[in-house]
């Protein structure tokens, strides 16, 4: 049996967690097992992949995650959405979000439990408290502050970094031959991205030889308008990191902070010692 709540739960950010928390808690002392319904919005850039996501969730007990795309349930009232999380996966514990509403038919906390069918439903359900030590976190307003480039503001938010995730590609090659050479990541297609410019951060990656290591790094977003590339890149590089190359593994960077704007340089010379600069901020 499942005690589960309900939401997009996009960046998994502090009053997801006060609501997750508020979960586990009300699973334990029901002897149940706490889960999270996640739904998909259609054509969202997200903050958190699943891969992302499920990390997060994991790390705050929850083991148990149902998903569903959005498109697949629109048309479900809130009752046919309960009575098929009540007959297919065993859910006998809600717990709604205090301003979540839900369904087709948009119905809030008061809505449903004061609907006559509740009573054919073995459904206990619960309304959680607000979430009042930053009631103004939430994942748009983490969203506005991503797309703003204000990195500390969204991590603030977060309570955890954004990250960015991917697979290591082949680039140009021009960071090697200025004596900065980048990892280039490429990122899921659905990943929110912030705006062009220069962040650091720190760079994580698995190696099978020498295990999981993590590094200061110096990530530059966007199309690179020194050396002309026509698409946006996302190139990593690690000062303190002179093993292997990174082709083919997966690199995960969480950017902290901005440092500027991308910009265009007048020669390789000049880009050179800009970046000369930026490593140092990252010392």
């Amino acid at each position: 049996m499942l005690a589960a709540t309900i939401g997009v739960f996009d960046g998994v950010h502090r009053g997801h967690r006060f609501l997750i928390r508020t979960l586990c808690d009300e699973a334990a002392a029901r002897g149940l097992e706490p889960v999270v319904v996640v739904i998909h919005p259609s054509n969202l850039s997200r903050i958190t992949t699943d891969e992302e996501q499920n990390k997060l969730l994991n790390s705050l007990g929850i083991t148990h995650i149902l998903r569903f795309d959005l498109d697949d349930i629109h048309q479900l009232t809130a009752q046919e959405f309960l009575t098929l999380l009540q007959e297919r996966y065993h859910v006998t514990f809600l717990l709604m979000g205090y301003d979540h509403r839900f369904g087709s038919d948009l119905l809030t906390y008061e809505q449903i439990i004061n609907a006559p069918w509740l009573n054919t439903l073995h459904l206990n359900i619960r309304h959680c408290t607000p979430y009042t030590e930053h009631p103004t976190f939430s994942s748009s307003a983490a969203r506005e502050a991503i797309t703003a480039g204000d990195i500390e503001r969204a991590n603030e938010i977060l309570g955890h970094p954004y990250t960015l995730t991917g697979a290591v590609v082949h680039g140009n090659a021009i960071g090697r031959t200025i004596g900065f050479p980048t990892a280039n990541i490429l990122p899921p297609h659905d990943k929110l991205l912030p705006p062009p410019g220069v962040y650091n951060g720190l760079s994580t990656f698995d190696f099978e030889r020498s295990g999981h290591s993590t590094y200061p790094a110096l990530i530059n977003i966007g199309s690179n308008p020194t050396v002309g590339n026509d698409h946006t890149t996302i190139e990593a590089y690690l000062p303190d990191y002179h093993g292997d190359n990174f082709y083919d593994q997966t690199m995960t960077v969480s950017l902290t902070k901005r440092i500027r704007e991308e910009r265009h340089f007048g020669s390789l010379e000049q880009l050179k010692a800009q970046i000369t600069q930026d490593v140092a901020s990252i010392r």
